[in-house]
């Protein structure tokens, strides 16, 4: 089945952040689309390293492909190491999301 999909998880809601980690791990998981890259951005971030449920979602997620999370706010938030300690590449993001797009990737926003 052809697509490409990026998963941008940004909300601080856990039952939203949670929906979309479901999705991208099923979706990599089950092969619905050739492609799945998710990447965490503004809030969610803080609530996948203080958040126990979300943290093992993001784990799980993270071991079966890339990940990202945006560098500006786990520097400035001091997370960054508990970021990739959950197996998330920390990066700057706005050059990753816009590459992605151009490159056919869908972009599902939770």
């Amino acid at each position: 089945m052809p697509g490409k999909i990026l998963v941008i998880i940004a909300t601080e809601n856990k039952e939203k952040a949670l929906t979309g980690l479901m999705y991208a791990t099923n979706a990599m998981k089950y092969g619905w689309v050739d492609d799945v890259k998710t990447i965490f951005f503004g809030p969610a971030q803080n609530l996948m390293v203080t958040d126990p449920d979300v943290s093992k979602a993001v784990e799980e997620l993270a071991k079966q492909g890339e990940t990202f999370a945006c560098k500006f706010i786990a520097d400035r938030d001091d997370i960054a190491d508990s970021t990739t300690k959950l197996g998330v590449q920390v990066e700057y993001v706005g050059s990753i999301i816009s590459e992605h797009i151009k490159d056919g990737y869908t972009p599902m926003v939770w």
